[in-house]
């Protein structure tokens, strides 16, 4: 959980999101919402991302705040949780 968070959070292209699903949602305003365990046990899901899914949310009022702001300099908004996560990767990691 710790490294999909710091996947989808941390790791960047020319300081975008490296993934393109989390790059797409967070140009259009999203925020990083959830990770979620064991939500796709289909072998497709298995293999893909080892059961993990993630949420973005769309809070209407925000999305071209957000928007903005990630393709300005680059934020990417989060929730708690995988704020949390990022944290905890950061602390445990010797990468």
């Amino acid at each position: 959980m710790r490294l999909c968070a710091w996947y989808l959070y941390g790791e960047k292209h020319r300081g975008y999101a490296l993934n393109p699903v989390a790059n797409f949602h967070l140009q259009n305003g999203a925020v990083l919402w959830r990770l979620n365990w064991m939500a796709d046990t289909s072998p497709r899901g298995l293999g893909a991302s080892c059961g993990l899914m993630v949420n973005y949310r769309y809070f209407l009022e925000e999305t071209a705040r957000n928007s903005a702001a990630y393709l300005g300099s680059k934020q990417i908004r989060a929730s708690e949780q995988v704020l949390s996560l990022v944290s905890q990767f950061q602390q445990n990691s010797k990468l």
